[in-house]
């Protein structure tokens, strides 16, 4: 067996969506992984400060993160890319100028700032833990450093803000706009070079749209059966659902549990 290098999804492939804990056939099939000598490492679209404690909770070192912007490695990061900032702003002149609610993920923590609560007022609050800090003398032209934009822009006039598809844009919440740097293969392919290994060694575990980018020919892929059908038609193989132990029967059946060969 030649060493892999494993890359794993979190919600819906590690975790059960109905408890948001790691299936434990999952945490065993990691564990076997790296005995037998592999690479083994989350990938994600979640922040590092909010992805941190579950690889820790894992027992994992290595992670990409931010949708692909930034590398742990061995516990320490090693890469965490803003966003363009000249696009951002261009984003955030255009929402200010349609009233659209802002807030600004500036730093690798829960702190968002904005020059007041409007999204909060057309939207109410962020669906996770955040630190509101309102300035309103905040000077957005003057930024140095962006990590993510919240819009409190409705799907239907979405439409209007003909700024978005600058960059990289997900709505996990019905209500906003999370712009992000969304990019789970870039993170992959620059994971590998970090740790010179080879992307036709690669394996990633996923199961929905925002996994999409990271199904990628040059390696294999692997839709868990809970997963979307668009991701289980552009997959290698077709796993079980995660909660069935989908993750750790494939491992067995593709022998992936066995010791790597040394070369």
């Amino acid at each position: 067996m030649r060493k892999k290098y494993f890359f794993f999804d979190i919600d819906g492939t590690l975790t059960d969506d109905n408890t948001k804990q790691i299936i434990p056939s999952s945490q065993l099939a990691l564990q076997k992984l790296e005995e037998a000598g592999h690479f083994v490492c989350i990938a994600t679209g979640r922040a590092h400060y909010k992805a941190r404690p579950f690889m820790e909770k894992v027992h994992l070192h290595n992670m990409v993160c931010c949708g692909g912007g930034a590398l742990v490695i061995d516990d320490e990061v090693v890469m965490n890319i803003p966003l363009d900032l000249e696009k951002a702003k261009t984003i955030i002149r255009q929402a200010e100028e349609l009233n659209i609610g802002i807030l600004l993920m500036l730093d690798d923590s829960k702190k968002c700032y904005s020059k007041n609560d409007l999204f909060v007022q057309q939207v109410g609050p962020r669906q996770e833990p955040t630190e509101y800090i309102y300035n309103p003398y905040m000077d957005y032209e003057s930024l140095k450093q962006i990590m993510k934009i919240y819009l409190s822009v409705s799907i239907e006039d979405e439409h209007k803000l003909t700024t978005k598809d600058l960059l990289g844009h997900l709505r996990y919440v019905k209500d906003y706009l999370m712009f992000q740097y969304d990019a789970k293969e870039k993170g992959i392919e620059a994971m590998i070079e970090h740790v010179h290994g080879n992307l036709e060694d690669v394996v990633v575990f996923g199961d929905g749209k925002n996994d999409l980018v990271m199904f990628d020919p040059r390696w294999t892929s692997v839709a868990m059966g809970n997963g979307c059908q668009e991701l289980k038609e552009k997959a290698t193989y077709v796993a079980d659902l995660n909660v069935n132990d989908g993750i750790y029967k494939i491992c067995e059946q593709m022998n992936w549990f066995e010791k790597i060969k040394k070369a």
